[in-house]
């Protein structure tokens, strides 16, 4: 059953995540070019932040449930829903306990690194607490929920070796050496595991009717 109120939050957070990714792009490939490299080169740095590609997802899954106002496809189901919650919020978490500060911002640069790191993820949960039906998941989904996470941290050791780029100061393999690198990686994805079994603790315990009317 859809519920207009919940077609126009996702919507909302559609359009929010979306300009916020686009005027990223505008933003680095734009420097990336005014150093003499390519848009090609500008456009991969951009889309091998984890940021970008969390907030790309949000805005294509928000977008699917805007227009169908279901939850029995891919990519609006809860499951899914469950997931882009968990990662969402690492990237407010993360940016907030670990990269705020670390670079000096200004202009259209600060709305959307806000927009991004705080506005996006706070819309998108509090959007899953309301909306999104709940006592549909199951303890096992976390692990498979990580997938994409591990599959990210492979990505960015490449990138960074190929590139010579490290996206993440914690992921800094010249800085910190394999190891260290690599056990900052695991702590991250215990902090994915360990969001994602609250997520299902939440399912759990939460209203099963959700304001969806679902």
């Amino acid at each position: 059953m859809s519920n207009p109120a919940s077609r126009l939050a996702t919507a909302l957070i559609a359009f929010v995540a979306a300009l916020s990714v686009v005027l990223r792009v505008y933003i680095v490939v734009g420097g990336v070019m005014a150093e003499g490299r390519s848009f090609l080169d500008g456009l991969v740095l951009v889309f091998s932040y984890f940021t970008i590609q969390t907030n790309a997802i949000v805005a294509a899954v928000a977008a699917a449930c805007a227009l169908s106002g279901r939850h029995d496809s891919f990519l609006t189901r809860p499951q899914t829903l469950a997931a882009v919650t968990v990662y969402i919020v690492i990237v407010g978490v993360i940016h907030a306990v670990l990269l705020a500060g670390l670079r000096q911002l200004s202009g259209l640069a600060v709305v959307v690194d806000i927009g991004l790191h705080r506005v996006v993820p706070a819309l998108f949960t509090l959007y899953w607490l309301a909306f999104v039906p709940k006592g549909r998941l199951a303890w096992r989904d976390p692990l498979s929920w990580l997938i994409f996470p591990a599959l990210y941290v492979a990505y960015s050791l490449i990138y960074g070796a190929l590139s010579g780029r490290y996206l993440y100061p914690f992921a800094n393999v010249p800085v910190l050496g394999y190891p260290r690198a690599l056990g900052n990686a695991g702590l991250i994805l215990l902090a994915f595991y360990i969001l994602g079994l609250a997520i299902v603790t939440l399912d759990r315990i939460w209203p099963r009717q959700s304001l969806s009317g679902v």
